[in-house]
């Protein structure tokens, strides 16, 4: 049976902190209450398949943390800008394409990469049933020169859960779904609201950023 993978990953929170910042940088004249809204429920949206492995048992971070999961909800936004009665139109106005396109952005950008520079994603499921982890880092070594191992994609399960594996060989640890099948009634439930000083800056930065733009916007 795999072992869950209990990783300090960005939470729900965090993942959140990220799309407030492409909010204020890319809604421009759309920026307002119910657009930072819409790219706030974009961004979590990956993480709803928590609740599908409950069904189908390591599908978190693989069923919505995908390319392929993204490239369906552009093609979605893109059809409902094209036809008559457009949801996106009446929600957003002139606005519409723009938040269209920032929310589709906050779902790569802020839903899933922020997962993948971590402890991966399972990044063209179903199309390839394959965990990557873009993660390393950059050195400059006075006898070695320049250091890097981003570029390194595990093809296998790696020592300390950093990436590789299939659905069916890794599962990720969530409070809502503790292991891999049933669990006992007594089992601890975590759920993560900032795991490190570095994400409680990137949030309370976000809320800040967030916050002064709507200050700006209303003076």
């Amino acid at each position: 049976m795999a072992a869950p993978v209990r990783p300090v990953v960005p939470s729900e929170l965090v993942h959140l902190a990220f799309a407030g910042f492409l909010a204020v940088g890319l809604l421009g004249p759309a920026f307002g209450r119910r657009s930072v809204a819409a790219v706030l429920v974009a961004t979590a949206l990956p993480d709803l398949d928590t609740f599908a492995s409950l069904v189908l048992p390591g599908v978190h971070r693989a069923l919505l943390h995908s390319l392929v999961a993204a490239a369906v909800l552009a093609a979605l936004v893109a059809l409902d800008l094209r036809r008559e009665g457009s949801m996106l139109a009446r929600l957003f106005g002139d606005h519409a394409r723009r938040v269209g396109a920032v929310a589709v952005l906050a779902f790569v950008g802020a839903g899933i990469i922020p997962d993948l520079v971590t402890n991966g994603t399972n990044l063209f499921y179903p199309v390839v049933d394959q965990f990557y982890t873009f993660s390393g880092h950059v050195r400059l070594s006075s006898t070695r020169g320049v250091v890097q191992t981003f570029v390194d994609l595990q093809p296998e399960p790696v020592a300390g859960g950093s990436g590789g594996g299939t659905t069916q060989s890794r599962f990720y640890w969530t409070g809502v779904d503790p292991s891999r099948g049933a669990e006992p009634e007594n089992v601890e439930r975590v759920f993560p609201v900032v795991n490190s000083g570095l994400q409680l800056l990137v949030v309370a930065t976000s809320a800040l950023v967030v916050w002064g733009r709507f200050r700006e916007d209303s003076d």
